[in-house]
């Protein structure tokens, strides 16, 4: 490849990928279960074991072992959402009672498109970009008859076609910086953020409202704003290396279209997180890596927020206003990686993580049933000639469910169920 290519191929592809329209995924909580082909491959273990140009994503001080490359990914993620209500409704007043049956979300199939850039300044210096998304409360339920309506009415909520859809995208310029003779490195990497918000059929919350007009059915709006991560990486042993790094909260302009829904007037901030790693060279052709990952929901108030008494005591989008109650998470991932030889390499892993929503969120939370504790994954990578590479993952996420009370027809059940399915394609170019 020519110097003018090697400078312009990221350009060209970072102006396509933010054309595209905005992505939806959800695996621990609203976070992705990895970032990269390679890492999804090992069910997102990857603070201690930097691959690609997507490694800032997880920990900034991987680039600096990552050479100079280009990394062009999309997935196809496919996530199965459905709710189902038992028992009789509570029929008095101030009761909000759900219609009994199965209802399942009608979007299922999503494109994610990633990319990745790095670029050594010297033997000791990396500079890098990475554009990435996030997602995951994206619902579709349609407006089905509903005899519990009243005249007119129809839908989950009565309010016609029910459901949320949020995308997050992220533009991540980084710096990484190795020494001790290239065996520990740290990196910075400001986090520039996107966001987009649309609701629909929640009209029939407006008396629970501080602003009615801004609840639902407002189209989409749009947040931005801004954080960072930091992290280092450290190899103690030959083989054996060891990870750490630290996103800051994000803080986002509020979804003022959504004012009367959210708590503290439409604030959405996409919490902290912390990753630790550890990566293990067991041969030259095996390797395994650990990592532990904790995402901080309860630290935003218009996702931590519970229910009940908050709707009794506040109005939607006061600073104490009902939020979806999600709880804080940890999730532990485990990935091996085996080369064959040097055209092929063999990835699989699996992770386990507390998910977000307790058992008295239900009725909120058909909107956003992030509710997946496993998640299952393989993948491979084909060497196509000195500097090529095609790489692939799959990742497939076990049905979980979620059941609870009705809070406003307590006679009445819900039960919250997802499973999921992930394909990812990827083409590296090294310089």
């Amino acid at each position: 490849m020519n110097l003018r290519a090697k400078y312009y191929l990221p350009g060209i592809a970072i102006t396509a990928l933010i054309s595209l329209p905005g992505v939806s995924e959800a695996t621990n909580g609203y976070f992705s279960h990895g970032y990269g082909v390679r890492s999804k491959a090992m069910a997102g273990a990857a603070t201690a074991l930097p691959q690609d140009a997507i490694a800032v994503a997880v920990n900034p001080a991987g680039m600096a072992f990552v050479g100079e490359r280009l990394d062009l990914e999309v997935e196809v993620f496919s996530p199965r959402r459905e709710y189902t209500v038992t028992g009789q409704p509570t029929m008095m007043p101030g009761a909000f009672p759900l219609n009994p049956g199965t209802v399942e979300s009608d979007s299922e199939y999503f494109a994610v498109p990633t990319i990745g850039w790095s670029y050594r300044l010297d033997n000791r210096q990396t500079i890098g970009v990475a554009l990435y998304g996030n997602g995951g409360m994206n619902t579709d339920y349609v407006a089905s008859p509903n005899p519990l309506c009243p005249p007119g009415g129809s839908g989950t909520y009565c309010a016609g076609t029910a459901g949320v859809d949020l995308a997050q995208g992220f533009i991540v310029p980084s710096y990484a910086y190795s020494f001790l003779d290239g065996r520990a490195s740290v990196g910075i990497a400001p986090i520039f953020a996107i966001q987009r918000f649309k609701a629909r059929g929640l009209n029939a919350f407006a008396p629970f409202s501080s602003d009615p007009g801004h609840l639902s059915n407002q189209g989409y709006d749009y947040s931005f704003g801004g954080g960072v991560r930091v992290g280092a990486l450290y190899e103690a042993l030959p083989g054996l290396r060891l990870g750490a790094s630290y996103k800051s909260r994000i803080f986002m302009s509020r979804f003022e279209d959504y004012a009367g829904l959210f708590a503290e007037q439409g604030d959405f901030d996409i919490p902290e997180s912390f990753n630790f790693g550890i990566a293990w060279d067991v041969t030259d052709q095996l390797t395994t890596a650990f990592d532990l990952e904790h995402i901080r929901y309860s630290a935003v108030s218009s996702k931590a927020n519970p229910m009940l008494p908050n709707l009794m005591m506040a109005r939607l989008g006061d600073d104490s206003g009902a939020g979806f109650g999600w709880d804080d998470i940890t999730v532990f991932k485990f990935g091996t990686q085996w080369k064959q030889n040097e055209l092929w390499t063999w990835r699989a892993g699996i992770s386990y993580g507390e998910q977000p929503i307790s058992d008295s969120e239900v009725l909120f939370n058909i909107l956003a049933p992030g509710v997946q504790k496993w998640h299952l994954t393989t993948g491979f990578s084909r060497t196509l000639g000195k500097d090529d590479e095609l790489s692939f993952a799959f990742m497939y996420s076990p049905s979980y469910t979620v059941s609870g009370t009705n809070p406003l027809s307590p006679t009445q059940t819900i039960d919250l169920e997802m499973h999921q399915y992930s394909f990812q394609l990827a083409w590296s170019k090294q310089f």
